[in-house]
């Protein structure tokens, strides 16, 4: 009986990697497991808007909750309850042996874009958590460059699919993807 007990609260104060998690006040709590979740991808100085040319280029790094990847494989295309983590991380390059190109430092910012048709008018959000300890975040407004860049250049659902190497095949082979966007 107290093993059971255990295992009950241990598995109640777990972190969740299959959807989102809400504060009292409707913020998402922030996804400290998501380094766990499905690795998509990785970006090297990738931009939507003005180049920084001030500094070296940042890393983007892209996961997935893996209940959405796995329904992704069979459906090409992502359940409510989805959430990508956009992990930014700053690039250095001189540092031990190296002595060209660039490698991932210190976390910049961390992005969560999350489907939940139930709470958001456009079905999804993107929620910003700029320090280290922020553990909750507000979304975005529905009008945010976020958001209206996603919806206009999403190859499937809104997401950036195109940037993801993996997936574009069986977004194809489902019929989801919209193209180059």
């Amino acid at each position: 009986m107290r093993g059971a007990l255990l295992v009950a609260l241990t598995l109640a104060v777990a972190p969740s990697t299959s959807g989102p998690r809400y504060g009292t006040d409707g913020q998402l709590v922030r996804p400290d497991d998501y380094r766990e979740w499905i690795f998509l991808s990785s970006g090297l100085g990738m931009t939507y808007g003005a180049v920084d040319k001030a500094g070296p280029p940042r890393f983007d790094n892209v996961f997935v909750t893996p209940a959405a990847y796995r329904n992704f494989l069979q459906t090409g295309s992502w359940p409510d309850g989805t959430m990508f983590a956009l992990e930014v991380r700053a690039a250095t390059s001189q540092g031990s042996i190296n002595r060209g190109g660039h490698y991932q430092a210190g976390v910049q910012a961390l992005e969560i874009h999350v489907k939940d048709r139930a709470r958001f008018a456009k079905g999804w959000a993107f929620f910003a958590f700029d320090r280290t300890d922020q553990q909750l975040a507000r979304p975005f407004p529905p009008t945010s460059r976020c958001q209206e860049c996603h919806a206009g250049h999403g190859a499937v659902d809104e997401t950036f699919v195109q940037f993801y190497p993996t997936l574009i095949p069986v977004a194809r082979a489902r019929g989801t993807f919209k193209g180059e966007n």
